[in-house]
């Protein structure tokens, strides 16, 4: 006979606090009876857990609303509203040149943000650390946060990672990822830190705040300087038995494709091979400039420029061909296009669903995020929200001064 949990009223009273909890995320100021009818309980014992929510910092009470002005007859409302400050959580995005860090509110808002650069990309492990590290506390500053009053940190990087945090170090680029940044931030600060891959974190982002807010099955490709994509299947993000299913090196088989360069990449390579001629093109003003970058190949072509044109006529045709792929091997109902360059590649959307019949049976919506190259900060504020929000009767909080 299986065994059975007995509910003890300390159980009990943990799952009412939970649902209470979970309530008041999704809500603004409510008032007991609302509580009561969102969660099932009782006056009494949705008072009690208000009241023991509020002792722990969880919930605020405001002032009831008679206090507040006018007269009403009866028992004024009690009234609460989560304590969004109670602490943060941090969200980072770990790339090959740079370390940017968010600070945000239990509410997801955004309050602060830090970036650094790496001296280069093959430092130490010690140096990486230090450099997001510093990151971090210029963040946590900018808001007057203390570091003891962070709830969790999830950090993105350029590798795959496994379903337990543990980075797939199969080639030696992603080697570079695996610094032992969980270990050192909880000897530093205490923090407990969750790793995660960047496009993986993307597709969480988006699908939370972007084009892909309420679709269940979507891939998320990073594309600009190169193509990974984070899946999310049924609602649940797809690791694989290493952390790799949305890795893209399967491109290099593809048919016109080859490679896993992105958009600014390529943009900035065949804008290269163009200016190397003699056509005439606005191009080699930026060239004058510094080099013809990928918003450099898209305003050329605004403004009509014939070269700048093809090149996006290329761009089209190859990103056709990777989304068809990647179509073909996980059937999503929606693509979506983030990063950096995702500014300005709405104008590939339709030249690309001209084309995307040619190269699966199955072709998904596309779309751009909107998220620009925030997108794996915000996926990273949600994994670290998700993290707050299911441990959260077991966190500890800090009181403000």
């Amino acid at each position: 006979m299986a065994e059975t949990t007995a509910a003890t009223p300390q159980l009990l009273r943990r799952v009412s606090a939970g649902a209470v909890l979970d309530f008041m995320r999704s809500s603004g100021v409510v008032t007991v009876t609302e509580v009561m009818e969102a969660t099932g309980l009782t006056r009494a014992t949705a008072i009690s857990v208000c009241e023991d929510l509020k002792e722990r910092g969880w919930l605020r009470e405001l002032e009831n609303q008679r206090a507040s002005g006018g007269y009403r007859k009866g028992r004024p409302a009690r009234r609460f509203e989560l304590n969004e400050c109670a602490g943060y959580v941090l969200g980072m995005d770990v790339g090959v040149s740079k370390a940017t860090v968010v600070v945000s509110d239990l509410r997801g808002q955004v309050l602060g943000r830090s970036t650094l650069p790496f001296a280069e990309a093959e430092i130490s492990a010690g140096e990486r650390i230090s450099v997001i590290d510093r990151a971090a506390m210029t963040a946590l500053r900018s808001v007057g946060a203390a570091p003891e009053s962070v709830l969790a940190v999830c950090a993105g990087i350029a590798a795959p990672v496994d379903r337990n945090g543990d980075v797939l170090v199969a080639q030696h680029f992603w080697g570079l990822f695996d610094v032992g940044l969980k270990a050192a931030m909880r000897d530093r600060h205490g923090w407990t830190v969750l790793l995660e891959n960047d496009a993986n974190l993307a597709a969480l982002g988006d699908r939370w705040r972007g084009a892909a807010a309420g679709v269940d099955d979507v891939v998320v490709i990073l594309a600009s300087e190169r193509f990974g994509s984070g899946v999310i299947d049924g609602g649940r993000l797809l690791h694989g038995s290493r952390g790799g299913a949305g890795e893209l090196a399967f491109l290099d088989q593809v048919e016109g494709v080859g490679d896993t360069f992105g958009i600014a990449s390529l943009a900035r390579m065949w804008a290269a091979e163009a200016l190397a001629g003699k056509t005439r093109t606005s191009l080699r003003d930026y060239a004058a400039q510094g080099g013809a970058e990928a918003e450099h190949v898209f305003a050329a072509a605004a403004e009509g420029d014939a070269v700048a044109l093809r090149i996006l006529e290329r761009l089209a045709d190859r990103l056709a061909r990777v989304i068809g792929a990647v179509a073909t091997v996980f059937n999503p109902e929606l693509v979506v296009i983030g990063g950096a360059v995702a500014n300005s590649a709405g104008v590939l959307l339709e030249p690309i669903k001209r084309r995307l019949n040619d190269f699966t049976a199955t072709p998904p919506r596309i779309a751009v995020s909107p998220l620009g190259d925030s997108i794996v900060t915000v996926g990273a504020v949600r994994g670290a929200l998700d993290y707050v929000e299911k441990h959260s009767l077991d966190l500890q909080l800090v009181p403000r001064a």
